[in-house]
């Protein structure tokens, strides 16, 4: 009998709270994160620290090697769309790597990643997923509208650690466009329980973090086991 969810595919928009997520099932022990989400030990598969490292190295080859950028202008922005989706079969690559490297059952991979409609949204995101990591997996989408987005974004950004998971954050401008837009409603309309991704159904609940139930673990708890306990059922079907 099957305990714990394979996978786990972590969506919404930037600032929504999938870091908040992410942070309390870590520190919830290993026991109660089983018995009360049915996730296993934790690997994380992010594509923020990919997209991360490919800053680092354009400023480095500018700023200090005065040698032209490889990935991004110098105002942040991608040269080019497709790297959106390099990302994530970067992020399909090391679920490969990962399997390879550790297979024991007691695992869930947790995969996180946001797309706006600017650069493709999940629709062309999804194409690039392997089928491999879609197979027995679940998939959590965190729900806030635009302005909720903005807030947070604005409030947990900390300029001294622009690389951190829970601190760093996107300019007002850039946040507007490209995350203002999104497709989730588009690519979740078909099925209330189920998207389809490449010829895959992969199983989905929806987090509704508005008012926000992210901002403290009283209200963040109880929420997760809602929304782990909904999952859980579609998946096991």
């Amino acid at each position: 009998m099957k305990e714990i969810i394979d996978k786990i595919i972590l969506l919404g928009r930037p600032a929504s709270g999938k870091s908040e997520i992410i942070d309390y099932l870590k520190r919830t022990n290993d026991e109660d994160r089983k018995k009360r989400f049915h996730i296993g030990k934790m690997v994380e598969i992010d594509d923020f620290p990919m997209l991360w490292t490919w800053f680092e190295e354009d400023a480095i080859l500018e700023k200090i090697m005065n040698k032209p950028r490889i990935h991004t202008t110098p105002d942040g922005y991608f040269l080019h769309e497709y790297m959106w989706h390099l990302l994530i079969e970067r992020i399909s690559l090391d679920y490969k790597k990962s399997i390879r490297d550790n297979e024991s059952g007691d695992v869930t991979r947790l995969i996180e990643f946001s797309r706006g409609s600017e650069h493709g949204g999940y629709k062309e995101a999804f194409k690039h997923l392997s089928k491999e990591l879609l197979e027995n997996a679940a998939l959590v989408y965190v729900n806030v509208p635009y302005e909720e987005s903005l807030r947070k974004n604005r409030k947990r950004f900390n300029p001294e650690k622009p690389d951190s998971i829970l601190e760093h954050g996107l300019p007002d401008e850039k946040l507007e466009k490209l995350y203002k837009e999104a497709d989730w409603e588009e690519v979740s309309a078909n099925s209330s329980t189920h998207i389809n991704i490449n010829g895959v159904d992969v199983p989905y609940a929806v987090f509704e973090n508005m008012p926000s139930k992210t901002d403290n673990d009283e209200s963040l708890g109880p929420a997760l086991d809602d929304v782990f306990t909904r999952l859980w059922e579609i998946y096991c079907k």
